[in-house]
């Protein structure tokens, strides 16, 4: 991401991005594309989602004005574009983004793309445009380790001026929720909200009530002996 901000369209280009949801993909590209901008106001950096470019070329193709939506993002210095995935199966989309990548590319112009899983993972998605995806570098965003979410905790924490949370509570939330980055947030904010509420201290006790109360209970799942003994006993055999 540095590289591509410090010198875009020069070493990684494009850079796609991708991993599951609340991970901080659309935070990290769109902070490629202030980094581009703030180096050098006058270049011209677009960031879209998927759907905004599908919305955007329909609009123009519908107003026959395919000459101004070819302009608006053939003339950018870096395009980026969030959940990439929701262009696959549009044809005529796939094509109008097609073009607009080689030109952009051929340009030397800096294309950054997030999806939620890499290129070959992507169904119905043409071949050229998988190609192409591929052809620069790829990033794998990662579920945060256990450090880095009592980091990310801690430091959430910090913005709050009125309640304090102690190093166990932030290292208990940290154990607890192992899904993503939006849900390790709001299982703090939940606890911090409780505890400003109550005029509480926000302890390791206090904090596995409000999750115990706030987190569905897992449901139960058969096991593949289960399955063979119930068909068996159904069938009599």
């Amino acid at each position: 991401a540095q590289a591509a901000a410090k010198h875009p369209g020069e070493h990684y280009n494009p850079v796609f991005v991708y991993g599951g949801v609340g991970l901080g993909k659309t935070h990290l590209i769109q902070a490629i594309g202030n980094a581009i901008y703030h180096d050098d106001r006058s270049r011209k950096v677009l960031y879209a989602t998927t759907e905004e470019f599908v919305n955007d070329f329909i609009y123009h193709v519908r107003n026959k004005t395919p000459e101004a939506f070819t302009r608006k993002y053939r003339e950018l210095d870096a395009l980026i574009i969030d959940d990439i995935q929701f262009i696959a199966g549009k044809g005529k989309t796939e094509e109008a983004f097609f073009n607009t990548f080689n030109a952009l590319h051929q340009a030397n112009r800096q294309i950054v793309i997030s999806s939620d899983r890499p290129p070959a993972e992507i169904p119905t998605l043409t071949d050229r445009l998988r190609s192409r995806f591929q052809m620069g570098m790829m990033v794998d965003v990662n579920l945060p380790e256990y450090e880095t979410r009592v980091a990310i905790i801690e430091a959430k924490a910090a913005l709050n001026n009125t309640i304090e949370l102690p190093r166990e509570t932030a290292e208990y939330i940290a154990k607890t929720v192992r899904t993503n980055v939006r849900e390790l947030e709001g299982a703090l904010n939940q606890v911090m909200a409780y505890a400003e509420m109550q005029n509480n201290t926000p302890t390791v006790e206090f904090a596995a009530a409000i999750l115990s109360s706030a987190r569905p209970s897992p449901s139960r799942h058969l096991t593949s002996r289960q399955v063979v003994d119930k068909t068996a006993r159904f069938f009599e055999i």
